[in-house]
């Protein structure tokens, strides 16, 4: 016999309206932007007056805590599944303003034609037409007389009947009556067991990550202060993206413009780096990481729900520590010193533009080693040397491109109970071992992906060796990247259809260079043999007409600045495979030593 996983109820709209204002359910979402058009109210409400079935809700229930004095708390429901459609009903039947995606708060009001039986979204027009009830929030009030507004409404439109203007609006206001399914989940499934169900009832396939589980928790614990860290969360994240949004918050959310929070994040008004504008997952990782020492969020879900990894029972103490070293670990994600000095850092490394970052992951959990490092009271020159290294070599290497939190959990560990210089010393020997530089890494640069790790960290290498773009006297590659500039093809492409090549093979990474568009234009669909030539004579006394190089020294300087190989001034495309080969070496070479200086 399988084990019961959970429980179906059908229960009326009514009923679990009122269970979602005495919070028996937890709407971990309601303060968050609201993503239904209202065009979906409408037809959600058009559902319900049509009897249709509008889908299962989702609850997962807290766990049975046990208290301080020994008696237990009964967890409440947290629905995971189905905010939006509640937050919509809410909206249009309770007249509940909703959060827009700008955190703007509104109200969705919808309209309703008692006549010809109709949904629609209110506007100016359905507001001056007589046969609209242009808000049916009044219609659920719970002073809402029927009769009267039956007689003024067939008042103002003498075509219509009365019995059916009183029938219609009768089974509007029964809508309320209407049997939704609610899929309650055991307290003590697994995330893995959960979101297993959860993709098997919704039909849209759409999976919850491990953070979306650890929002939700956070979101409904008012014990601790839950709904006021979520806020935080949010509300950073949104201002990296859009620092006027700082304004808002004070205006419209004076209760969390008073909180440490909010005067912690208040330098984030004037920021406009994109180097690193983090998701909530981004920096639910980075605090839990750095703070817990662990990296499976989780481990983070049963920790704020109390969960004792050793008694497997849940405990009020644990569930207590837990949000306030979450607490902790949210401000220092975005105190400005760390934050703005792990960017400056990132930044050194040669990555000065938001294009070269290909790994978020990378990314936070470099943040993650400044974090740990700056906790320790590590040397300021030896973090930003620790976190410079490992970031290159997770981006170059894909560390966390495959299973990031177990890899985010391991490395934690091994930090920790190592310490960092020996186990980053013996890490990144094991990953870029001679045969990573001289096979691994040149065979990683046969594709034509421009946004591949591996030319990403070539271009940052470039910006930290301070290289002028491909043959230029004075434009360096930052500037070049900094504009958004060409990527050149040292074998121009359109000179390579000529012989029939596709697209992949004259789209390679090894046949691209940072150029400036006036010194593409003026190459064309040249050989290398052909325009090379140009440039040589310009370096001997003929007329400028690539570039502005004219000496043969800063112009071979420049060729070995691009990794570009000896003889390609004679090379045509039967040499193009060759020199494919050459360059990737060449590339690779150069990569570690950057490395080397990092």
């Amino acid at each position: 016999m399988p084990i019961q996983k959970y429980s179906v109820n059908h229960h009326p709209i009514q009923t679990l309206l009122t269970w979602i204002k005495s919070e028996e359910i937890a709407i971990p979402e309601i303060q968050r932007p609201f993503v239904w058009e209202a065009v979906k109210v409408r037809n959600l409400l058009d559902s319900l007056y049509q009897g249709y079935p509008v889908g299962y809700l989702i609850a997962w229930r807290n766990p049975n805590v046990k208290l301080k004095d020994g008696s237990a708390s009964t967890g409440k429901r947290i629905l995971i599944d189905g905010q939006q459609r509640i937050t919509a009903l809410m909206a249009a039947l309770l007249g509940k303003e909703v959060t827009t995606k700008n955190y703007e708060l509104v109200r969705v009001r919808i309209a309703f034609n008692p006549g010809e039986e109709k949904f629609e979204v209110t506007n100016p027009a359905i507001e001056k037409d007589s046969s609209w009830i242009s808000d049916i929030t009044s219609i659920f009030s719970p002073d809402f007389k029927i009769l009267k507004l039956v007689a003024d409404y067939c008042k103002d439109n003498p075509d219509s009947n009365q019995d059916t203007v009183y029938e219609n609006l009768e089974r509007l206001r029964g809508i309320v009556n209407n049997p939704v399914g609610l899929i309650e989940l055991n307290s003590d499934l697994s995330i893995e067991e959960v979101t297993d169900i959860f993709i098997r009832v919704n039909s849209l396939g759409t999976e919850l990550s491990q953070a979306d589980f650890a929002m939700s928790k956070i979101a409904s614990n008012e014990t601790y202060s839950g709904n006021t860290l979520r806020k935080a969360i949010d509300y950073f994240c949104h201002l990296s993206v859009a620092p006027e949004f700082y304004g808002r918050i004070q205006k419209q959310d004076p209760s969390f413009a008073s909180t440490d929070f909010f005067s912690k994040m208040s330098w984030m008004k004037n920021e406009n780096d994109d180097i690193y504008d983090p998701s909530y997952t981004d920096m639910l990782r980075v605090a839990f990481t750095s703070e817990f020492k662990r990296g499976r969020l989780q481990d983070l879900v049963a920790l704020l729900s109390g969960r004792n990894f050793e008694t497997k029972e849940y405990e009020e103490p644990i569930a207590e520590k837990s949000f306030s070293q979450l607490k902790q670990g949210i401000l220092n994600y975005m105190s400005e010193t760390h934050f703005k000095r792990f960017v400056m850092i990132i930044r050194s490394a040669g990555f000065v533009d938001s294009s070269l970052i290909g790994s978020q992951n990378a990314l936070n959990f470099a943040y993650i080693i400044y974090l740990t490092l700056r906790s320790q009271l590590k040397p300021a020159t030896d973090i930003e040397r620790a976190v410079r290294r490992w970031f290159v070599m997770s981006a170059l290497t894909g560390r966390y491109s495959g299973s990031p939190e177990s890899t985010f959990d391991f490395d934690i560990r091994q930090i920790h109970e190592q310490g960092y210089d020996h186990y980053a010393d013996a890490l990144i020997s094991a990953e870029m071992s001679d045969a990573f530089w001289s096979a691994l890494l040149p065979q990683e640069m046969n594709t034509s992906s421009a946004i591949s790790p591996t030319f990403r960290v070539y271009q940052a290498a470039q910006v930290k060796l301070n290289d002028k773009g491909f043959l230029s006297k004075d434009i360096t590659v930052t500037d070049l990247i900094l504009n958004r500039s060409d990527v050149h093809h040292v074998f121009p492409k359109a000179y390579l259809k000529k012989f029939g090549m596709s697209k992949g093979r004259y789209n390679q990474i090894a046949n691209y260079a940072l150029a400036q568009s006036e010194i593409n234009i003026a190459i064309k669909d040249r050989a290398p043999s052909d325009y090379f030539k140009i440039v040589f004579d310009q370096c001997n006394g003929g007329k400028k007409k690539i570039g502005g190089i004219t000496d043969e020294k800063e112009l071979k300087k420049n060729l070995t600045m691009h990794c570009i190989p000896d003889g390609v001034e004679s090379m045509s495309a039967d040499e193009y495979d060759d020199f494919l080969v050459q360059r990737r070496k060449l590339m690779a070479t150069k990569i570690q030593d950057y490395f080397h200086t990092l």
